[in-house]
C-alpha cells in the first residue's frame, strides 16, 4: 500500500494512504462511531501496520496513551484479507477488544468477517470434572453452588464461567469444574464432543480474526513444537498488544518448571484411579511415596521468602536430600505407572503428565548449563523449581520462523525515550521496523509535574516515611483522587499505614480485595486514595476527576537478588556490555512510563504527577529518565503545587 505524509498549513502531520483515509475525517469510522475523532498519530500507525501486513514484515510500534492503537491495528487487520491473530495482555483487554472495539470497527467498515474469542482453559467449564466433583477428594465444595453450575451447564453455549459472575481466580470451586493442561484427557475424554474448550478452539481455527491472550499465544507455540498447536496454524499475521510484557513471558514459557503442587496432584490423581481399579497395589505405594517426598520438599521451602538460585536452595538444611528423594520417587513412580498406560484414558493421561514431569525435573536438576539459570520460588505450601533460558531471543526466533507471516508489536511503552534497542534485542528482532507516535493528549496544559525536595536517599531506612510525609499535603490539597504507586510491598505497607493514620479520606490498599474490586470502589468514590504496587502500574484505566494525582515513591529499578535478572546482567557483562546502562536503566524507564501513564487517560483529564525519588535530579540516569516522560510543566515548590491542585 502506498503512503505519504506532509505538513498541513497549520503544521499538523497529514498521513496519506488507503488505510489512513479510513481513519480520517471523511472515513467510515468518523461517520459510524459516535465521538470518533481523527488523529494523525493513529493514521500513521495504521498505515505502518497495513504496510507490515502487505509485506509480511516485523513492526514494533510505541503508541502513546490516547493514540487509539486498537483501532489503528484493527482497521488494517480487517481490511487485509488475511487471517489475523490478535493477542492482548489480560482477559479484561480481551473482552473489551472482542465485545466492544471489534464490533464497532467491523460494523463501520462493513466487513463481514468471522471472529472468535479464545481464552485459557481455566475460563471454561469442564463437564467431565464437574460430574466427578462431588466424589473427588480435596477441598470441599458448597453443594448449592455446584448445583447452580450444573444447572447453568445445561443452558450455556460457551461454557465461559464469567457468565455466572461468581468466580474469582482463587475460588475453591474453580479447579473442581475446570481442567488444566495436565489433567485434561483430550480426545480420549467421554465428554470431548461437548467440550467447551474444544468448541472454542474449533471456532478459533475457523475464524478470520481470533482474539487470544499472551499466555495462550506462547502455550500454543509450545504445543506446536510438540505437534499439537492449533491457534496460530494457518495465520497470516499476528498483532501483539501490550507487547512490553512479551520478553518476561517468553522467559517462563521457554524454560522448564516443576512444582511441589504438580507432584502432589499427579500422585493424588493416580492413587484415585488405582483405588477404583483395586488391582494396582504397587502403583498405590509408589504414588504414596511420591506424595510423601513431595511433602518433604514442601518442608524445605518453609523458610524461603523470595526467589533464589537452586544452588542456594540446595544448601538449606534438608533441601539437597529432599531434591534427590523427590527425583528418585518420581522416577520410581513413573516406572510403576507406565505399564498401565493402556488401562483407561485417565491413567494414560497420568502417564503423559508423569513423563513430562520426569523430563523437566531431570533437566532442572542436571549440572548447570551456561545458557540457563536454575532457580526456585516459594508458592502456597511449597514451591517450584525452574530452569530458565537467560536469553529468549533464540526461542522467540523459532516462534517467528514457525509462523513466518507479519508480526506487529505495540504498546504505550516499548522504548526508553527514543531507543527501542532493549526490546528489540531481548526478542532478537533486529530486522523489525520501529515507529514511535506520541500521545495526542496535551500534557503541557493537562498535567503538572512536582518533584519534592529534601527527601533522603531511597536507601535510607526512613525513606518510606518521608515519602508518606511528602504525599500527605499533596493529597489533602487535591481532596483525594490519588494513586500512590510503590515499588515494593514493604514500602506499600509503611506508606499505607502512615497515610491511613493521617488522612481523613477513603483508603484502598492492594491486598484488601481483588484489583478489580479496589478499582471500582476507588472510581465510584471519586475522592479516595489507592495505594498499590506493580499490578497498578499498568493496565489500569481511570478516566475523569476520580484520578487527579499520581504519586510514585521511587524509580522502579528491578529488585536486586532475583536470580533470572541477575543472570541476564551477568550475560551482558560477559558480552562486554554495561548492565546498568544497557538493561537496568532502559527497563526502569519503561516501567516508570507505565506508571506515569495512569494519570492522563482522556482528552479532558487534568492531574499532577509527583515523583519522590531525589535521584531524578541528582543522577545522570535520573535526568535521562525525566527526559523520557511526556513534556509537562514542572512546579517549583509545594505551595505552588497545592494551589494548582485546588483549581482542579
Amino acid at each position: 500500500m502506498n503512503k505519504a505524509s506532509h505538513e498541513s498549513g497549520n503544521g499538523d502531520v497529514v498521513v496519506e494512504g488507503q488505510t489512513a483515509e479510513l481513519l480520517g475525517a471523511d472515513g467510515p469510522l468518523a461517520h459510524a462511531i459516535p465521538g470518533f475523532v481523527p488523529r494523525a498519530a493513529q493514521q500513521q500507525m495504521a498505515q505502518a501496520v497495513a504496510d507490515a501486513f502487505e509485506h509480511n514484515g516485523l513492526l514494533a510500534v510505541e503508541a502513546g496513551t490516547g493514540t487509539g492503537k486498537t483501532y489503528a491495528y484493527l482497521v488494517p487487520a480487517l481490511m487485509s484479507g488475511k487471517r489475523v491473530v490478535v493477542s492482548t495482555g489480560t482477559k479484561n483487554l480481551q473482552d473489551q477488544l472482542f465485545h466492544r472495539d471489534l464490533p464497532r470497527v467491523s460494523d463501520a467498515l462493513r466487513v463481514p468477517l468471522r471472529t472468535a474469542l479464545l481464552k485459557g482453559r481455566s475460563n471454561y467449564l469442564c463437564l467431565y470434572r464437574m460430574k466427578r466433583s462431588p466424589g473427588a477428594g480435596g477441598v470441599r465444595v458448597d453443594p448449592a453452588r455446584l448445583r447452580m453450575v450444573e444447572e447453568w451447564s445445561r443452558s450455556t453455549t460457551t461454557g465461559e464461567l464469567s457468565e455466572l459472575g461468581i468466580f474469582e481466580s482463587d475460588d475453591p470451586i474453580t479447579p473442581r469444574v475446570t481442567s488444566t493442561a495436565d489433567n485434561c484427557l483430550g480426545a480420549k475424554c467421554a465428554d470431548f464432543n461437548e467440550c467447551f474448550v474444544a468448541k472454542a478452539r474449533r471456532n478459533a481455527q475457523a475464524a478470520d480474526l481470533v482474539v487470544v491472550n499472551h499466555h495462550l499465544l506462547f502455550a500454543d507455540f509450545v504445543l506446536k513444537e510438540e505437534g499439537f498447536g492449533q491457534i496460530l496454524s494457518g495465520s497470516d499475521a499476528v498483532v501483539v498488544d501490550e507487547a512490553h510484557q512479551i520478553p518476561e513471558l517468553a522467559t517462563s514459557f521457554f524454560g522448564n518448571r516443576v512444582s511441589t503442587r504438580q507432584l502432589q496432584d499427579i500422585a493424588r490423581d493416580t492413587r484415585a484411579e488405582a483405588d477404583k481399579s483395586g488391582d494396582m497395589p504397587d502403583l498405590e505405594v509408589a504414588a504414596t511415596v511420591l506424595a510423601q517426598k513431595a511433602m518433604m520438599l514442601e518442608a524445605a521451602f518453609a523458610g524461603v521468602q523470595n526467589r533464589m538460585t537452586l544452588d542456594a536452595f540446595a544448601d538449606l538444611p534438608g533441601a539437597h536430600e529432599a531434591l534427590d528423594d523427590a527425583e528418585a520417587a518420581l522416577d520410581g513412580f513413573y516406572t510403576e505407572l507406565k505399564p498401565y498406560e493402556e488401562r483407561n484414558a485417565e491413567l494414560a493421561a497420568c502417564v503423559e503428565r508423569a513423563a513430562g514431569l520426569v523430563e523437566s525435573l531431570n533437566l532442572i536438576l542436571q549440572p548447570a548449563q551456561p545458557e540457563f539459570v536454575r532457580w526456585v520460588e516459594p508458592a502456597g505450601r511449597g514451591g517450584s523449581l525452574h530452569a530458565t533460558p537467560i536469553k529468549v531471543a533464540e526461542g522467540f526466533q523459532r516462534m517467528l520462523e514457525t509462523y513466518p507471516g507479519a508480526w506487529v508489536f505495540t504498546s504505550a511503552t516499548l522504548a526508553a525515550g527514543e531507543d527501542f534497542s532493549l526490546f528489540i534485542s531481548q526478542l532478537g528482532i533486529e530486522r523489525a521496523k520501529t515507529l514511535r507516535v506520541d500521545s495526542p493528549f496535551d500534557f503541557e496544559n493537562q498535567a503538572k509535574l512536582f518533584l519534592p525536595q529534601g527527601l533522603p536517599e531511597p536507601t535510607d531506612f526512613t525513606y518510606a516515611d518521608a515519602v508518606a510525609e511528602a504525599a500527605i499535603p499533596i493529597i489533602e490539597a487535591s481532596g483525594g483522587g490519588a494513586f500512590v504507586l510503590c515499588t515494593s510491598h514493604r514500602a506499600l505497607q509503611k506508606i499505607a499505614d502512615k497515610l491511613a493514620a493521617r488522612l481523613r479520606l477513603p483508603m484502598f490498599v492492594q491486598g484488601q480485595d481483588s484489583r478489580g474490586a479496589l478499582l471500582r470502589a476507588f472510581t465510584e468514590n471519586g475522592n479516595a486514595v489507592l495505594v498499590g504496587t506493580s499490578s497498578f502500574w499498568e493496565g489500569v484505566d481511570v478516566k475523569g476527576r476520580a484520578l487527579r494525582v499520581v504519586i510514585i515513591d521511587r524509580l522502579p529499578f528491578a529488585a536486586p537478588g532475583d536470580p533470572v535478572f541477575e543472570a541476564r546482567l551477568d550475560a551482558i557483562r560477559r558480552g562486554g556490555g554495561n548492565p546498568f546502562n544497557d538493561c537496568q536503566v532502559p527497563q526502569a524507564i519503561m516501567t516508570l512510563r507505565q506508571g506515569v501513564g495512569r494519570l492522563i487517560r482522556d482528552i479532558d483529564d487534568r492531574g499532577l504527577l509527583m515523583i519522590c525519588d531525589p535521584r531524578l535530579r541528582s543522577k545522570p540516569y535520573g535526568r535521562r529518565m525525566l527526559a523520557s516522560l511526556p513534556k509537562m510543566p514542572q512546579l517549583p515548590d509545594l505551595d505552588t503545587a497545592q494551589k494548582w491542585l485546588r483549581t482542579l
